[in-house]
C-alpha cells in the first residue's frame, strides 16, 4: 500500500520597494497560522521601478510555470508606487497587498472611501514620511555592521568606525527619527595595514562611496572599557589594540577627507545633529556645483 504523497512546497514571494523586511515580517506573521503547509520562500527587494517590477513578475512567473499542477504562488507586497504595484499585481499569482489591502477592507466596512483630507490626524504627507522612515529602518537593519553590501549606493550616509564606537545606535536613531537612509561599516583588523603602518586605501567596498562616508572615533581608554564589558580579558578589548585601531581610523579619515567626530562624551542625539548638518552641507555643495 503506497504512502500518501507529500504536497509540493507552495512558492511564496515577499516583494518590496525597500529591503523587504516589512513584507517578510507581516507576511510571515500571517503564514505562521498555517504550520502544516510547506513553503518555498523567496524575497525580492528594491522593486521600485517599472523595470524592476517586470523582472520580479518574470521571476514569479517562472516559479508559477515550473509545475503547472502546483497552486499559484503567494506574493506579499509592500510597494507604495501605484504603477509599480499594479505591474506586480499582474503576476500569475495570488498577490496580497500588505499596504493597501487593509485600507480597502476598512472602506468596505465603513461604506465610505478613505480621504486624506484636511483635519485628519495623518495626512498623505505624514503617511509618506512614515513609510520613508520605515524604509530607512529596514535599510539600517540590513546594513548594520557591514552585514550587507547590497545597494550601498542608496545610502545617504555610511557610518564607519572601529567596533563599539556607536555606529548602530546612531544609524537607528537617524533612520527612526529623521528617515535618513544609513548603512554602517566596521573598521576591523582585516582593514588595518600589516605592520602597523598607514594605509592609503579605504576598505574596498567603501571606495565607490567615499563622498557619503562619516567617521566615528572614541577615546581609547573608554573604548577599552566598553569592549571589556563584552569580551573581558581579550586582545579585542585591550588598551593597546583600542589605541591602535583609533589611531589608524583617524589617520584614514584625515587622508580621505572623511568628516568625523569623537563619540566618547556625545549623546546619540548630538551625533545625529552633527551628521545631519554635514549632510545638508554636502547637498548644498552639490546643488551649487549643478547650477554653476
Amino acid at each position: 500500500m503506497g504512502s500518501a504523497s507529500i504536497p509540493a512546497p507552495r512558492a511564496v514571494f515577499f516583494v518590496s520597494d525597500g529591503t523587504a523586511i516589512t513584507a517578510e515580517t507581516l507576511g510571515s506573521a500571517l503564514l505562521v497560522s498555517f504550520p502544516g503547509v510547506p513553503l518555498d520562500r523567496h524575497t525580492i527587494p528594491f522593486v521600485d521601478s517599472a523595470d524592476a517590477a517586470t523582472e520580479a513578475v518574470a521571476t514569479i512567473a517562472a516559479k508559477a510555470g515550473a509545475a503547472p499542477t502546483d497552486a499559484p504562488p503567494l506574493v506579499f507586497t509592500t510597494i507604495r508606487d501605484l504603477a509599480v504595484r499594479q505591474r506586480v499585481a499582474a503576476a500569475p499569482a495570488i498577490v496580497i497587498d500588505l499596504l493597501g489591502g487593509h485600507l480597502r477592507e476598512v472602506e468596505a466596512a465603513l461604506g465610505v472611501s478613505a480621504q486624506p483630507g484636511r483635519g485628519t490626524v495623518h495626512s498623505l504627507g505624514d503617511l509618506d514620511r512614515y513609510h520613508d522612515r520605515m524604509w530607512a529602518i529596514e535599510y539600517a537593519i540590513e546594513h548594520d555592521d557591514g552585514q550587507s553590501l547590497r545597494a550601498l549606493d542608496r545610502a545617504q550616509v555610511i557610518l564607519i568606525a572601529p567596533s563599539r564606537c556607536g555606529k548602530t545606535p546612531t544609524s537607528m536613531y537617524l533612520a527612526l527619527q529623521h528617515g535618513v537612509v544609513v548603512a554602517n561599516y566596521p573598521l576591523t583588523d582585516d582593514d588595518l595595514p600589516s605592520g602597523g603602518g598607514p594605509s592609503d586605501d579605504l576598505p574596498r567596498p567603501l571606495r565607490p562611496h567615499a563622498d557619503r562616508l562619516f567617521g566615528l572615533t572614541a577615546n581609547p581608554q573608554r573604548l577599552s572599557e566598553v569592549r571589556a564589558a563584552r569580551r573581558p580579558g581579550s586582545v579585542y578589548s585591550s588598551l593597546p589594540q583600542c589605541s591602535r585601531e583609533v589611531r589608524w581610523a583617524e589617520d584614514l579619515y584625515r587622508r580621505h577627507g572623511v568628516p568625523y567626530l569623537d563619540s566618547t562624551d556625545r549623546s546619540v542625539e548630538e551625533m545625529a545633529a552633527v551628521i545631519l548638518a554635514t549632510l545638508r552641507r554636502r547637498e548644498a555643495a552639490t546643488d551649487d556645483r549643478s547650477t554653476s
